[in-house]
């Protein structure tokens, strides 16, 4: 068993239910045994005290003390030897009548004898051996004016209340194991109903952490009534933390924007002094401290937009119009042609903000580096978005390397480092991924996706949304 096994709720409460269940059905098969051994031995009782009347109500003594019987017990089996069923008489002169089933054997009697009208029942040996429960009771008759005490027997085999009882406990066995299958069945149903709510709360924690819901619903049992509203406190306090570090995140920056304004001032105003190599050397560093900037900026935005927003979607193509109206007019925008294929009833489940990021950053970078077109279209199945261009593209050796942590195909300025960065760590928010290839078109092919459809496509570098972002070629 695996230790995730071992640790789980629902089969420690089977397990316990299981255990339960054969304990109690151990204790209650043996008790029915004993119970049912009783009632035979009651029964066999009472039979053998009917069998003992008819003796009394046969048995006489003749004037001269002999012992007869006008009428023999009626049951044949006292007639059959060694049947198992017995009875003899005898008095205290030696006589001794006895039944044919006895054959030439008698019953050996305990020596203390019952009072007159005193009914006893004890075990004793029998013929060949037999184990046999005895009734016997004494009487006194009158033989020619003198008393004669008579003592009268009736035994029966207990085998037969064995094989009985034997019979019995199999038959009860039988039904105890089908008892305890329901009742095992019973449990896990139980079992189910009662957990229902956990699992409840899980697919519910499964739905905040995909951005689908804000809080765990609060009509819930009374028992994990608590846990629910400590949840939900927490999701809110952690939103609130997640709002000032947003804030403090936003004022940092802007802080950091009045300083890097200056210094670039500082840096235009050595070049104009003919210092262009230390101009230059800030430009760099400036440059390099607003892109972290701007994508600490982006970043702090999106943490808390992907999972702040149960009901987020944003409307595809009206979006795509107006970043390729915002792009042509920049130069690289200018002179290509851009494809809005995309339908008009398309819906993404992110923020349109977010989206914007994303696609901006990925039309952008393939306006720069497509020849003359720039083809934007939607899956089969509505769930993802491709942008392609047909500019040179990036070798399939390369498409590794463009994955990678700092990584550059091209050295030009600008911002050309922090496109895919700032895209990957939009769609990581919303548990998406990204996945670069080779386009029918001669460039490069981005789709974004879910994640779980990122995984079943064929390159084997797509942006997983925990990788981080690079800082490539078509950035």
């Amino acid at each position: 068993m695996r230790p995730h096994e071992r640790d789980s709720l629902r089969l420690r409460l089977l397990a316990g239910g299981i255990v339960a269940i054969l304990i109690a059905l151990a204790i209650a098969g043996g008790g029915l045994v004993v119970l049912f051994e009783r009632h035979m031995s009651r029964t066999l009782a009472q039979d053998l005290d009917v069998h003992l009347k008819q003796l009394l109500a046969n048995i006489d003594v003749d004037p001269q003390g002999k012992l007869a019987l006008s009428q023999t017990p009626v049951d044949p089996r006292f007639a059959d030897p060694l049947s198992g069923l017995y009875w003899q008489v005898g008095d205290d002169h030696g006589q001794l009548l006895r039944s044919r089933s006895l054959w030439d054997s008698a019953m050996e009697l305990p020596v203390d004898r019952p009072s007159p009208g005193e009914t006893h029942q004890h075990e004793a040996s029998g013929p060949g051996g037999q184990r046999v429960l005895v009734a016997e009771r004494a009487v006194t008759l009158s033989a020619g004016g003198r008393p004669v005490t008579v003592r009268l027997a009736v035994a029966k085999d207990l085998a037969r209340v064995s094989e009985a009882s034997s019979a019995f406990a199999k038959d009860l066995s039988i039904a105890l194991v089908l008892l305890g299958c329901v009742l095992v069945l019973a449990t896990w149903v139980q079992v189910g109903i009662g957990l229902h709510p956990l699992v409840a709360l899980r697919r519910g924690v499964a739905d905040i952490r995909a951005g689908r819901i804000r809080h765990l619903p609060s009509s819930v049992p009374t028992e994990v009534q608590s846990l629910v509203e400590e949840v939900n406190a927490l999701i809110d306090a952690q939103e609130h933390e997640i709002e000032r570090s947003r804030g403090r995140a936003a004022d940092l920056a802007h802080g950091l924007k009045t300083p890097l304004a200056a210094l670039a001032a500082d840096a235009s105003r050595l070049r104009e002094r003919g210092e262009r190599d230390i101009a230059q050397d800030i430009d760099a560093v400036g440059e390099a401290m607003g892109r972290h900037v701007d994508r600490e900026l982006a970043r702090a935005r999106i943490r808390g937009s992907a999972r702040g927003n149960a009901a987020t979607s944003a409307s595809v193509k009206p979006l795509i119009g107006s970043i390729i109206a915002t792009i042509s007019r920049t130069p690289d925008g200018a002179r290509v042609t851009f494809e809005n294929l995309v339908g008009d009833d398309l819906s993404l489940p992110l923020d349109r903000t977010d989206l914007a990021e994303v696609l901006g950053n990925l039309i952008e970078n393939a306006a720069r580096h497509a020849t003359e077109r720039v083809r934007i279209t939607a899956d089969d199945d509505g769930l993802s978005l491709v942008v392609e261009d047909d500019g040179e593209g990036i070798e399939p050796s390369q498409l590794e390397r463009v994955i990678e942590r700092g990584a550059r195909l091209d050295e030009r300025g600008g911002t050309a480092g922090l496109g895919l960065a700032i895209v990957q760590d939009v769609l990581e928010a919303y548990d998406w991924g990204l996945h670069l290839s080779k386009s029918e078109l001669g460039g490069l092919k981005a789709t974004i996706a879910p994640r779980s459809a990122i995984s079943k496509l064929s390159s084997p570098f797509a942006t997983e949304s925990n990788a981080s972002a690079p800082s490539p070629q078509q950035a």
